[in-house]
């Protein structure tokens, strides 16, 4: 089986911050909703899990898998979406024209802009790699795999899986530490 879940809520989520790269801990409720998460899948067997290398995911890989024996391997390629000079905006949505906004309403047709963020073709191919080197590897000698991530990274993932098109990238939602089986 392959498990992906998103981090706990950070200080910057709670304010409407892009996150992107920025290197953002969990704050008291996204390691209380860590917590939840370890109880409530305590049941859920996982052989291996792979994290972003982002402290806001380490975290939340730590409480959730303490006290098993589950390997974490960390992997920049699951790093969250790169978003350039946007990361650290705070409410993006209450700027007219602010471009980065386009990635979350009209992400088929998002563009970054040339200040080093990246594209959705950048995000898919580093991801797609990640799948095919690491994660189909693992499901083919029979391994429960999870993995602990970011929004747009993991929706990059389970839109692959899943043969969802650009338009549909956000259609399945990924919440913050709620687990969703994709395979």
């Amino acid at each position: 089986m392959l498990y992906i879940i998103r981090h706990g809520t950070t200080e910057w989520n709670k304010r409407h911050k892009l996150q992107g790269r920025t290197d953002v801990p969990l704050c008291k409720e996204g390691r209380q909703m860590a917590e939840l998460a370890a109880k409530e899948y305590a049941q859920v067997h996982f052989d291996i899990c792979f994290c972003s290398p982002l402290i806001r995911a380490k975290e939340t890989a730590q409480i959730l898998l303490a006290g098993r024996q589950v390997p974490v391997f960390y992997d920049d390629r699951l790093m969250e979406m790169c978003f350039g000079k946007y990361e650290g905006i705070e409410n993006s949505f209450q700027i007219p024209d602010c471009p980065v906004n386009a990635f979350f309403k009209d992400p088929a047709h998002y563009s970054p802009e040339p200040d080093g963020g990246e594209s959705m073709e950048e995000l898919f191919e580093r991801t797609g790699a990640f799948l095919e080197e690491r994660v189909y590897p693992a499901l083919d000698r029979g391994e429960d795999v999870l993995i602990v991530g970011h929004g747009a990274m993991n929706s990059s993932i389970v839109s692959r899986i899943k043969g969802l098109s650009r338009a549909d990238f956000w259609r399945e939602g990924i919440e913050n530490c709620k687990l969703m089986r994709l395979l």
